[in-house]
């Protein structure tokens, strides 16, 4: 077997393995899990996730998840808990305590001290007979056989089942919130998925110049129109209206058919009843009207009147291609 074969190989065992782990975390899921999701929704506080090791990096990305989904949620590292952190966690707080083994020495240390607190404590271990499963008032088992560590040491295979336990947690009071893309959006405001989900028509149409010609308008006001205002395109209106719209490609069809074009209007090269947006649509959808019909520039009404246009290389500039 080459090396280069070798490392695919142990690449695939890799995915295998954890992959049938995660499939048989179906068959574990019981009442303790939809207590525990019910208990997080019905909590006046935070969620508080714990753990020490690799455990702790799985702990703060339940938490970023959980944070990112309308679950308020904070990081406690276990070991930094016993030495000052408890005071994180308030009255109405949920505490998640994430343990692959459920014995190590500062979850031994740190469990009696949340009871104490009287807050309720969700478990996330492989092990439910342990003194965390055993504590818990829940406990959500992410057992698995082996670690794909050829070792069986490495926490690997162990580490991905608590990632998808809390993922289940997460995806679960999502749905029960009735979290929207909308909601969604409020709390990833920044990057090219923000924008996807907030941006509109009118952010791109209030930044661009508005080129706009009436049905009479000569050729050339017409050209020096389009040219000027740089987007490629005229509106042709009446009274405000969209009744037509010019492009560039209208322009170059006019000249390779006919060589006097003086006595032309923009009524006589416009297309009529063009694909128009509505200026409170989100961006995302002028970019599937964009994409659906071949074309580059789009037209906005605002209550039924011209209010701008949108162009492709908008749409890239702002990400969301």
């Amino acid at each position: 077997m080459t090396l280069q074969n070798k490392i695919l190989s142990v690449a695939k065992d890799t995915i295998l393995n954890e992959a049938k782990a995660v499939a048989h975390l179906e068959s574990l899921l019981d009442d303790s899990f939809s207590n525990a999701v019910e208990c997080i929704y019905n909590s006046k506080g935070r969620v508080i996730i714990t753990g020490i090791g690799k455990s702790a990096i799985i702990a703060t990305k339940i938490v970023a998840t959980l944070n990112s989904t309308g679950t308020p949620a904070i990081f406690m590292h276990a070991a930094d808990a016993i030495h000052g952190d408890l005071g994180t966690i308030l009255e109405d707080d949920v505490v998640i305590c994430i343990s692959k083994s459920g014995n190590t020495p500062e979850i031994k240390v740190l469990v009696p001290l949340i009871k104490n607190f009287n807050n309720k404590l969700i478990a996330i271990t492989g092990n439910k007979d342990s003194f965390l499963g055993q504590q818990a008032d829940y406990v959500l088992n992410a057992f698995v056989e082996k670690e794909a560590c050829p070792n069986n040491l490495a926490p690997t295979t162990s580490t991905t089942a608590q990632l998808v336990i809390g993922d289940a947690l997460a995806v679960c009071l999502l749905d029960l919130r009735g979290f929207s893309s909308k909601d969604f959006a409020k709390y990833h405001p920044g990057g090219a998925l923000g924008k996807k989900l907030y941006l509109r028509v009118s952010d791109i149409t209030k930044a661009n110049q508005k080129p706009e010609v009436s049905l009479t308008t000569d050729i050339k006001k017409v050209i020096v129109e389009i040219s000027e205002k740089m987007l490629g395109v005229t509106a042709v209106t009446k009274d405000n209206k969209i009744v037509g719209i010019i492009t560039d490609g209208d322009l170059r069809r006019m000249l390779a058919k006919t060589d006097n074009f003086e006595a032309l209007t923009a009524q006589d090269i416009m297309s009529e009843s063009p694909k128009t947006i509505d200026n409170d649509a989100m961006a995302v959808d002028a970019m599937d009207v964009l994409e659906t019909n071949g074309i580059s520039q789009l037209l906005a009404e605002e209550n039924g009147t011209y209010s701008g246009v949108v162009h492709l290389h908008n749409l890239i500039r702002e990400g969301i291609i």
